[in-house]
């Protein structure tokens, strides 16, 4: 009896990710789907219940599992998983999942309360849509919090997105954190030019332990658009509160304006190009500027970057010696204030602390200077106020540009990899390349937060 006891306290060998099970406790029952279980982790399992929660069982309190459903073969095994991500991507339209981290792909360490990123295809798998696991390829490029995101990291996600659209990817997801997202999209778009599909940025605030994850509903819209008639770089997240649609941003056009909230993301001087609904998978656009795919363009992959430049936020009180430190660096962004105004003190007031004579020395020096604006919404205008003629006439560059700093700030490295003669640069970063600089810039409403 002591022998059958024990048994019945294992789990069934039989039971895989992705199947449905029962587990009978001392004084509980869970029904769930059955998730890979976080690395070293012998003593407890993981279950995602009806609820959207998941919840982690310890094995010495498992009396009897049942596999009351079986996933599809294809999530199971490594011989399985090895088979996925050999699989063609021409092979029926498959989309490629390129997996780079962030909240999306955390899971839950139930002995520790800790999260963990996924390290394998099978745990990316885990948290996906039933239905999409057989359209997809995933792969692992990376498994980091975005923060750790550094430019070579951009480099190696477009190059290989350009590898699976030539494979014949019908269109490519990336996962990724959702604090420097919005940096990765505009590096992206200035890197993959005259593309023939649409490549889909996503993540996700709030964990996919959490009844509130928006993760499901931000991938199943990615998916959705990657299939869609959309060529070009763009970022798909919650467009509200509510689980209702995920809006399509344009790469270099989107910031994160929330630390929290499902609808973080927004569109920056321009409107909102595109609407995608998770229950039909329908993709409404809003914008003439949203192409269409175009199976005969010929993909343009340039990845080359000089890291080699600062952005330095302009703020009262700010040192002159802090400008002049810049000097060590081959490009930078300044993000002045308003219109783009920089403290230069035309007034010679004694308290005021000017940089002007710093900021001219570094341009003058042939490092570019770039003026974006700490404003979340309009553009920088040199030429309304006579501080403004003065630093225009100092050599900054960027006047009439919209631009956000984060997009300036991946532009002008994608330049400098290019280019180093200062008047070619500056003519490119004041040349729209790929949507940042907008034609006109309306007054757009703030987010109803």
């Amino acid at each position: 009896m002591a022998r059958a006891k024990k048994e019945d306290a294992t789990i069934s060998t039989k039971a895989q990710p992705g199947d449905t099970v029962r587990i009978n406790c001392d004084n509980a029952e869970y029904s769930g789907l059955l998730l890979p279980s976080p690395p070293d982790s012998q003593g407890s399992l993981t279950i995602k219940l009806s609820s959207g929660y998941n919840v982690g069982i310890s094995r010495s309190r498992i009396k009897k599992t049942e596999v009351i459903g079986r996933s599809p073969a294809s999530f199971r095994g490594a011989t399985d998983a090895r088979q996925r991500a050999e699989a063609p991507l021409s092979a029926k339209g498959k989309i490629s999942l390129l997996a780079c981290g962030g909240t999306i792909v955390n899971r839950i360490d139930y002995r520790t309360g800790a999260v963990y990123p996924a390290s394998t295809t099978d745990e990316l798998l885990a948290g996906l849509p039933q239905d999409a696991k057989g359209a997809i390829r995933p792969k692992m490029l990376f498994s980091i919090a975005s923060e750790d995101m550094a430019p070579a990291h951009w480099s190696k996600i477009a190059e290989q997105a350009a590898d699976d659209i030539r494979e014949g990817a019908q269109g490519v997801v990336i996962t990724h954190g959702t604090d420097t997202m919005h940096y990765t999209s505009a590096a992206l778009s200035f890197m993959l030019q005259n593309l023939s599909c649409p490549i889909i940025l996503t993540g996700s605030q709030r964990s996919p332990d959490r009844g509130s994850s928006d993760a499901e509903i931000n991938i199943q819209c990615s998916l959705a658009a990657a299939k869609a008639d959309l060529s070009g770089v763009f970022i798909c997240m919650h467009e509200n509160m509510s689980d209702d649609f995920c809006a399509l941003h344009f790469g270099t056009k989107a910031r994160k304006l929330h630390t929290s909230r499902r609808d973080a993301f927004q569109s920056i001087n321009i409107p909102q190009p595109a609407r995608v609904f998770p229950q039909n998978g329908k993709v409404e656009k809003f914008s003439d500027a949203c192409r269409g795919r175009n199976p005969s363009a010929k993909l343009s992959l340039d990845s080359r970057m000089n890291a080699n430049v600062a952005m330095q936020f302009i703020y009262p009180g700010v040192r002159p010696e802090a400008i002049s430190a810049l000097s060590k660096y081959d490009g930078v962004v300044l993000v002045g204030m308003g219109l783009g105004h920089l403290p230069v003190n035309l007034g010679k007031d004694p308290l005021s602390i000017p940089i002007l004579k710093e900021v001219a020395e570094l341009s003058q020096s042939g490092i570019p200077v770039f003026l974006a604006s700490q404003c979340i919404y309009g553009r920088v205008d040199m030429d309304v106020y006579t501080n403004g003629r003065v630093l225009r006439d100092a050599g900054l560059i960027g006047n009439l540009c919209d631009m956000t700093p984060e997009t300036a700030y991946a532009k002008l490295m994608w330049v400098l990899g290019h280019e180093k003669k200062q008047e070619k640069v500056r003519q490119q970063m004041e040349a729209n390349v790929a949507g940042e600089i907008s034609a006109r810039t309306g007054i757009l409403p703030p987010p109803k937060y």
